[in-house]
């Protein structure tokens, strides 16, 4: 592929952030004391017999074949290869009781997988938690 006839940015069909899931992410963020840090980092990684998992993390670099989604000084980064499995996915914020989490909607939609998040596992509903 030519560079450019490569599109680095990620749009909301490819890949929706939640008001709920960005207010929070900035909030985390602001949270962070190392001023390295660029932004979000989504990632996915085999599953096993689960499927794939989907996670976050800070990240502190950046690489030639990241894909960025930005808005509000929100950045989130995700590797060309990773999207593809979230091509079309949600992130969500939802609060529940005493507890919170991240969800990754509607995963299933391209690729399959269990919706987990790596942080903690959890699945449920076609989406997965992280805490």
């Amino acid at each position: 592929m030519s560079e450019q006839s490569y599109r680095s940015e990620i749009t909301n069909s490819d890949l929706n952030v939640t008001p709920a899931a960005r207010d929070k992410l900035i909030e985390l963020l602001g949270d962070v004391e190392d001023d390295e840090v660029k932004g979000v980092r989504i990632f996915v990684s085999g599953g096993g017999c689960g499927g794939m998992t989907y996670g976050m993390t800070f990240t502190t670099m950046t690489s030639d074949f990241d894909r960025l989604w930005s808005e509000n000084d929100l950045n989130v980064y995700v590797d060309s290869v990773a999207l593809n499995y979230l091509n079309g996915a949600e992130i969500d914020f939802v609060e529940q009781g005493m507890g919170s989490s991240f969800v990754f909607n509607n995963v299933f939609a391209s690729v399959g997988g269990s919706g987990g998040c790596s942080a903690c596992g959890a699945t449920g509903g076609g989406g997965g938690g992280c805490a």
